[in-house]
């Protein structure tokens, strides 16, 4: 299976947010490559919110051309099998952490924001990851700083899209939900 064929499957298979879910699969249906940062008129990103063994902090990067605190993520690159890999391999080169475990469920959230040209957008597929006991983490060259946050400490630093994202991830977490 292509990673393009498994980001159709995944979206699809994806229960919330039908709208933004619905926009996703007609650009991939519209862009063969819009698995890749190549397509110019936007491409899928795979992202994942790491979380501390305790489930008590995230760990946020300071992104260094966007000097926001974001979560991990970027490109997906050939060598990915899958949108679930991509976000895996991302966090772990962002975060420096061996061992990281993607949450059950496939993905947390669905997130489209604009970037500067020559492209236009990013379709990113959010996925939630658990740290190893005993994780240290180590600053890549696309962060200014990495740090815990605890989860109400989150706010003060990170945007809405961050804010939304950590709101699912806890939902994921949370003893009453049920998921797949």
């Amino acid at each position: 299976m292509s990673l393009h064929e498994d980001a159709v499957r995944v979206l699809t298979e994806y229960p919330a947010q039908p709208a933004l879910r619905e926009e996703y699969l007609e650009h991939l249906a519209a862009h063969p490559d819009g698995v890749f940062k190549a397509c110019g008129s936007g491409h899928l990103t795979a992202s994942a919110l790491v979380i501390d063994p305790e489930r008590e902090r995230v760990l946020l990067t300071l992104h260094r051309k966007l000097r926001m605190w974001l979560q991990m993520g970027g490109h997906c690159e050939p060598g990915d099998g899958s949108l679930a890999e991509a976000a895996l391999r991302e966090a772990g080169e962002e975060s420096g952490i061996g061992g990281l475990r993607l949450l059950p469920g496939g993905p947390v959230r669905l997130d489209r924001h604009r970037i500067p040209p020559p492209c236009h957008w990013h379709f990113d597929v959010q996925y939630a990851a658990l740290a190893p006991a005993g994780a240290v983490q180590a600053i890549s060259e696309e962060s200014l700083d990495l740090r815990w946050f605890g989860y109400a400490e989150v706010a003060a630093v990170a945007d809405d899209s961050v804010l939304r994202l950590l709101a699912a991830v806890r939902e994921r977490l949370s003893p009453q939900a049920s998921h797949p």
